[in-house]
């Protein structure tokens, strides 16, 4: 894939009708709908101020949660308007509908300088479907359309990568970042390159797999998908989580990695607990020696010290997925460490959405990361080497 696309700055876009998508799929409290979290919001400021200074008129668009049937009052972007227009400091406009009567009047009437937030794109059935008639309608509004949103470029959605079709489109600088940053750590990174895999399940990361062991200099494994490969090299992990479907899968990583001079780098030791539970017993084992009746919730202080070794000499790091059940204090050790590692560390560190940055920001090591991407799915599928619908209709540079 092409990660080289024109932005919003090597366009004119003064005096024009730009339609942009921005990611603002907050976090709302279930019962008053008030945003818990406003950074998605925050994150878009940079591209809003950039085109709202060079007098465009901004028409920008959004999902929000997941409409079963149309139209839902509970997952309204009218919060989202109204905490926009506060930080900007200046009204923000909202449509009731996505490309029905009041969006495009409020549209027809937009002029440069103001800007109009359309309703929750999802409320639109096609949507989702990336309907060419949705699209089209969309794309009537505005003059430009200039993509923001990298937690929803994955989707090929009317809004994400239909519009493209009929209207020139250029990325936002929220995207340029994580091109700048994932695009480069894949296409040219500096060595060595060292991948931190860590999660639930291997089923879910076998691509990243097949795909760092082209590019990565070391692969480190941890959270629950270490047990399957612990297991597949004839270990016992007791009732830790194990994805038998996906034994053999793991020894042909492991055969492929030292085929190709990969260090592919597996706990040495683990914490077990006797119950998935925060206030479980807890011991260490040796890894592949863990009895029945206990799981692995975390990796131990051998596998930690080799972990942060292999870490300290990188280049640089890319770190999707935790090393332990982060939640629970007792087993957010190896997560922690890893984290504190990724700090101290002079390499570009690129944290990959999801539970990983969720971990940097709570452990408050966000501000000393070179990039924390802002999708987790997003960049997930980057680092499959799959080509990103969002991205792909983009133009090239």
């Amino acid at each position: 894939m092409n990660y080289n696309k024109k932005t919003i700055k090597d366009v004119e876009v003064s005096g024009k009708k730009v339609l942009l998508r921005c990611d603002f799929n907050v976090p709302q409290d279930k019962e008053t709908g008030v945003i818990t979290s406003d950074k998605r919001i925050v994150a878009a400021l940079p591209t809003i101020q950039y085109l709202l200074e060079h007098n465009a008129a901004v028409i920008a668009c959004s999902h929000l949660g997941k409409p079963k049937n149309g139209p839902d009052p509970k997952l309204s972007l009218a919060p989202v308007a109204k905490r926009l227009g506060e930080l900007l400091g200046k009204e923000v406009l909202m449509a009731t509908d996505v490309v029905g009567k009041d969006a495009k009047a409020k549209a027809a009437a937009l002029q440069p300088g103001q800007i109009l937030l359309l309703e929750n794109t999802r409320f639109e059935k096609g949507e989702t479907k990336n309907d060419p008639e949705l699209a089209k309608a969309m794309a009537s509004m505005a003059d430009l359309y200039v993509s923001d949103a990298f937690g929803a470029v994955h989707r090929a959605h009317a809004s994400t990568a239909g519009v493209a079709d009929y209207l020139p489109a250029v990325s936002g600088f929220l995207i340029q970042k994580e091109l700048d940053f994932l695009g480069g750590a894949i296409a040219n990174p500096k060595r060595p390159l060292v991948a931190i895999l860590g999660g639930a399940k291997v089923s879910s990361k076998i691509g990243v797999i097949n795909n760092l062991l082209e590019i990565a200099d070391t692969i480190i494994i941890g959270g629950g998908m270490a047990y399957t490969f612990s297991a597949a090299q004839g270990g016992k992990v007791g009732d830790s989580l194990l994805e038998a479907d996906w034994l053999d899968y793991s020894k042909e990583m492991v055969a492929k990695a030292a085929a190709k001079g990969v260090k592919l780098l597996l706990p040495l030791d683990t914490v077990c607990g006797d119950a998935f539970a925060a206030d479980a017993k807890s011991q260490l084992v040796k890894a592949g020696e863990i009895p029945d009746g206990w799981q692995g919730l975390d990796i131990g202080p051998e596998t930690v010290k080799l972990y942060c070794d292999a870490v300290a000499g990188a280049g640089t790091v890319i770190w999707n997925g935790p090393m332990g059940v982060f939640e629970f204090p007792a087993f957010a050790k190896g997560t922690e460490a890893m984290a504190e590692a990724l700090s101290k560390t002079n390499a570009i560190t690129i944290i990959g959405g999801g539970d990983s940055a969720a971990a940097v920001e709570q452990l408050g090591y966000a501000a000393k990361m070179t990039h924390i991407s802002t999708g987790g799915g997003a960049s997930l599928e980057f680092l499959e080497g799959k080509e990103l619908p969002g991205v792909a209709c983009l133009l090239n540079a």
